[in-house]
């Protein structure tokens, strides 16, 4: 029986057949218990090439395809110092014994061609190699600028294989670089791929920005930017560059989300003192009301089919978690545990709704289902806050604050990934401090 294991989080028991030439070749069957996960042993030796340039971006594909699937702690990247078969005639057949010699569970064969066009032709092949079996595979061509992009597919095409869930490789980031003293922050709006790279930032610091958010095309993004003192909603467009003022909304805490089929945004408005939950029609502009009530309504995020909203309220006496219908109606609190809970995020496979919690003079990150039960704290610290979705719902990133010394020196804000078991934490490193992050959907 092949060793490859299925791993699915917050599954006790998750089995995968493994499909060789059209036939079952195993059937794998995993207990999965917290913090008690062993990677699997991955071997990824550089794709193949005929030329220099084809030689050099195979090597970089292997090179990412790797850190893609180590990051994501599932998966444990064997040296390629102990590879014995050469990468060459790998491409003829796979040597398996060499690759049981060195406890390889699963194996990686890859190759780049001229495609006469100025293109390049990818071809991968993923194999279980104790079943000595054919497990996955495809060939795609694009721009040798585009090799990146072609890595996280390759990881994601992977990582959807041995685990039964969607990738979330070839995705992006956006988020708030933060610079300067304290007192004086500048805030600007950036983006990356989800491994930190192809950095830049779209906006150049002159005006405070908050709250960015994707919409369902991973296209589009809206944020809060304050232009003289005054909130303004944008939405900026990726491909264009251009941005679009959504409308001025005086008070308004917190960024629209938009709805799952990128129609509308929900969002919370101030007026005459009160904080209310509002909907906004994309196409007509014409707003409306969700929330009638003296509390403070805010933090509205949309559940993937659209039917319902989650939302922090002190409706209850205290800052606590609600679920309603998209109309407003229905209000119901699901959280009940001690503490505060605030800026709650539906899973976009609506299995759980991510929050950040106050406790004790300490923060966490946790989750839940939508009913309220199985509330799990995966994070905590002086300060971390905002979850927000890899696309898969499986692994989510969010921004951690350290604390300055009595100088006010010292301060750190960084942003940061985990998993659903809570113990694959890793840094996502920026260029400046970072906070505030929204994850992306997969890239069309």
């Amino acid at each position: 029986m092949s060793r490859i294991r299925s791993i699915a989080a917050l599954v006790a028991v998750f089995v995968v057949s493994i499909v060789a030439a059209g036939s079952v070749a195993a059937e794998v069957r995993i207990d999965i218990t917290r913090g008690q996960m062993k990677p699997l042993p991955i071997a990824i030796p550089d794709f193949a090439g005929s030329s220099a340039q084809e030689s050099q971006i195979g090597k970089d594909i292997a090179r990412v395809v790797s850190a893609d699937l180590e990051r994501s702690g599932l998966f444990k990247p064997i040296d390629p110092k102990a590879f014995i078969q050469t990468v060459a005639s790998l491409q003829v057949q796979p040597r398996f014994p060499d690759w049981k010699a060195i406890n390889a569970e699963a194996l990686v064969q890859g190759k780049v061609e001229g495609t006469g066009d100025g293109r390049v032709r990818v071809e991968f092949r993923l194999w279980d190699v104790f079943n000595e079996a054919y497990m996955t595979g495809w060939t795609l061509s694009a721009s040798p600028a585009d090799w990146r992009r072609l890595s996280h597919k390759v990881a994601d095409a992977i990582y959807k294989r041995v685990t039964g869930e969607n990738g979330y490789f070839d995705t992006q980031i956006v988020y708030i670089a933060e610079s300067g003293p304290k007192n004086d922050r500048k805030k600007r709006l950036a983006i990356m791929d989800q491994d930190g790279e192809g950095h830049r930032f779209l906006t150049d610091g002159a005006e405070l920005v908050l709250t960015p958010r994707f919409s369902p095309s991973s296209r589009e993004i809206t944020y809060l930017s304050y232009y003289r003192g005054v909130p303004r909603v944008y939405i900026f467009n990726l491909d264009t560059g251009r941005r679009e003022a959504l409308g001025n909304f005086p008070g308004m805490t917190f960024a629209p989300r938009f709805s799952p089929d990128g129609n509308k945004v929900v969002f919370s408005m101030a007026e005459s003192g009160n904080t209310e939950i509002y909907e906004m029609n994309l196409l007509t502009r014409q707003k409306r009301q969700l929330t009638f009530n003296p509390a403070i309504d805010t933090a509205p995020s949309y559940s993937p089919d659209g039917a319902q909203i989650v939302f922090e309220s002190d409706r209850g006496g205290g800052q606590q978690l609600y679920i309603m219908g998209a109309d407003g109606s229905n209000a119901n609190r699901i959280s009940f545990g001690d503490g505060r809970y605030a800026t709650p995020v539906w899973s976009p496979r609506g299995d759980l709704i991510a929050f950040t919690k106050q406790k004790g003079g300490q923060f966490f990150i946790g989750v839940m289902r939508p009913d309220g039960s199985g509330e799990r704290l995966l994070a905590e610290g002086f300060l971390v806050e905002g979850p927000t979705w890899a696309p898969n719902g499986r692994v989510l990133a969010y921004w951690r604050e350290s604390p300055s010394d009595e100088r006010g020196r010292g301060q750190s804000v960084r942003l940061y990934t985990i998993d659903l078991t809570g113990v694959n934490e890793r840094v996502l490193l920026t260029p400046l401090d970072g906070s505030d992050p929204a994850w992306s959907p997969l890239i069309p």
